[in-house]
């Protein structure tokens, strides 16, 4: 028998409000329940959507592009359909570069042509109908590092090498999916929910992979702050409290004043495993 949950069990189970819940209803991002006299229960499909809807939200997207994306995907739009939607809500979509915005973009000396194809070539723009577009997350970041007064040229070579890690990174999810999951789909080609499954698994494959990029990047660049600071003699010591160290830190420059503890000794950690969650030391 199915799972059914009451909307405050579903609140607790997510960790949303129950008024939060009922607005997504309304908004047309969450399905109705099903309703036994005046008692509307919910089930795994719920708990599923509204996963994804906060998934979603911390991707960039707004409530009427979310419910526009779910209703692609019932309708069983394309893989690149489910990925990215609308012309104007998500980080993903390609907008219209007007020649401000390229001024914006490049402050240092004069607006190129070479610039735009080299940019192009990158694949950060695209040409699209006599006007140059770019993805909106590529716009916002080169913004801020124009605000920092980056040179373009610099930021371009940089995204050479990120984008070459982030191909390899690409190609080992892939290799995940061909390996682990291709094959059952494969021998199962003729379901009728075939390309439901396989959509389903490639979405989830991609937030797999983009939280892990991101998570591992910020870890690279705690530990690169770090790296920096010490060698050009920033961190605190006895003889040195520099005026920023009462200040709070971002999360990002978090080692700083919280480096990383000694490695525990396998003994360590075996005793940890064998202990449990329920006698924690110092609780």
């Amino acid at each position: 028998m199915p799972e059914s949950l009451t909307v405050d069990e579903l609140a607790a189970r997510i960790g949303l409000p129950s008024s939060t819940i009922r607005m997504y209803q309304t908004k047309g991002v969450l399905h109705a329940p099903r309703r036994q006299g005046r008692v509307a229960y919910y089930d795994a499909s719920h708990v599923e959507r509204l996963t994804l809807v906060q998934r979603l939200q911390q991707r960039g997207f707004s409530l009427p592009a979310i419910a526009e994306l779910i209703t692609a995907r019932e309708k069983g739009e394309s893989v690149a359909a489910v990925l990215g939607v609308g012309e104007t809500e998500g980080p993903d979509d390609w907008v219209r570069i007007k020649v401000r915005d390229i001024k914006h973009l490049i402050p240092m000396g004069d607006v190129q042509p070479r610039l735009l194809l080299r940019a192009m070539r990158l694949g950060l723009v695209r040409w699209k109908y006599g006007w140059p577009h770019a993805r909106r997350w590529a716009l916002e970041a080169g913004g801020r590092l124009a605000g920092l007064r980056v040179p373009s040229d610099d930021v371009m070579d940089s995204f050479t090498r990120l984008r070459t890690a982030t191909d390899a990174v690409a190609a080992d999810f892939v290799r995940l999916f061909e390996r682990q999951f291709w094959p059952e789909l494969a021998r199962k080609a003729g379901d009728e929910n075939q390309l439901e499954n396989v959509r389903a698994l490639l979405v989830e494959l991609t937030y797999t992979a983009e939280t892990a990029v991101v998570g591992t990047l910020r870890e690279s660049i705690r530990d690169a702050a770090e790296e920096f600071a010490s060698r050009h003699g920033l961190l605190p010591s006895a003889d040195f409290q520099p005026a920023w160290a009462e200040q709070p830190l971002p999360p990002i420059a978090e080692n700083l004043m919280d480096p990383a503890g000694d490695l525990p000794s396998e003994q360590e950690i075996e005793n940890f495993l064998k202990r449990g969650d329920e006698d924690e030391p110092g609780r």
